[in-house]
């Protein structure tokens, strides 16, 4: 198995050049302090960018005072594209993968990039940043333990409807990214489809001047947003608390197991209420005696 270490990789002199290194680097969401010296370090040593939209990177670029080769990779070329970065590699130059903001790949090119690279055995190093779906979240106030990024939900009204009842009973916090011309519709139809009651916070402009975060029900939340003149303005994380764990059948059989032993008990002996609750349940009499006997002591 092929070592990796991230940071720094150095290369040594041979008659055989060894390849690049494809370094993916997070950049900030909105407030350039963010930029992490490390992040300015690799890219100022590396020898190409590629970057989502070029001239985007090449503001933040100028901002830290480099000048370095941009090449575009975005959703539309990144098939295409991809084949000369790896080529770029395997020639020993390192390159580093950007996009317009936040953590790459986090719906954001780059997927056909770092698997190519790693089907090639190429060394692929991550520069870990700012993201804005972990910002977001860390300052919700929902549920962390577990949660479910799903991207952008459909434009459409009908595939977004459908994309969210699929996720009515998901009992994770939910995570989606949506654009400011969609978010009035988008909350509608998470009123209509998950319930207006449901627990929801909205994170809009995070880390920038106007950072603003909306939360309570769908409803309250709803409104506030239609009344807010700056409401559809700035790109958004949406997060919604999962729906409440429906138990399973066979959770409820033993809640039910329970209440008739409980319901029994006083008019008969243990050996047959084991013995009834057993015929009527199909679970083990000798389980179901020992059950009977802990709710009779307790």
């Amino acid at each position: 198995m092929k070592s990796e270490v991230g940071g720094s990789v150095s290369k040594t002199d041979s008659k055989e050049q060894s390849p690049g290194v494809l370094y993916i680097v997070a950049t900030p969401i909105g407030n350039l302090a963010d930029m992490s010296p490390r992040a300015t370090a690799i890219l100022s040593r590396v020898d190409v960018v590629a970057a989502e939209d070029t001239r985007h990177s090449g503001r933040l670029l100028q901002h830290l005072g480099l000048q370095k080769r941009l090449i575009a990779l975005h959703d539309h070329n990144e098939r295409n594209r991809a084949a000369g970065l790896l080529d770029e590699l395997e020639a020993g130059h390192d390159v580093a993968l950007i996009s317009d903001a936040g953590t790459p790949l986090i719906s954001d090119p780059g997927y056909v990039l770092v698997r190519e690279a790693r089907n090639r055995g190429l060394t692929v190093s991550p520069v870990p940043g700012p993201c804005a779906l972990v910002t977001a979240l860390s300052a919700a106030g929902l549920p962390t333990d577990r949660f479910l990024f799903v991207g952008f939900l459909p434009a459409k009204r009908t595939g977004r409807r459908a994309a969210l009842d699929q996720l009515r009973q998901e009992s994770a916090t939910l995570v989606f990214y949506e654009s400011p011309h969609r978010i009035l519709g988008a909350v509608r139809d998470i009123a209509e489809v998950l319930g207006e009651e449901r627990e929801i916070v909205l994170g809009r402009e995070l880390t920038k001047a106007f950072e603003t975060f909306y939360s309570g029900c769908v409803s309250e939340v709803l409104s506030v947003l239609e009344a807010d003149p700056h409401g559809t303005k700035g790109e958004f994380v949406v997060m919604i608390r999962g729906a409440e764990p429906v138990a399973s059948d066979e959770d409820a059989g033993a809640l039910d197991v329970d209440r008739l032993i409980r319901l029994l008990l006083p008019e008969l002996p243990v050996k047959k209420v084991a013995k009834l609750v057993a015929e009527l349940s199909g679970r083990p009499k000798n389980e179901l005696y020992q059950r009977a006997l802990e709710l009779k002591q307790g």
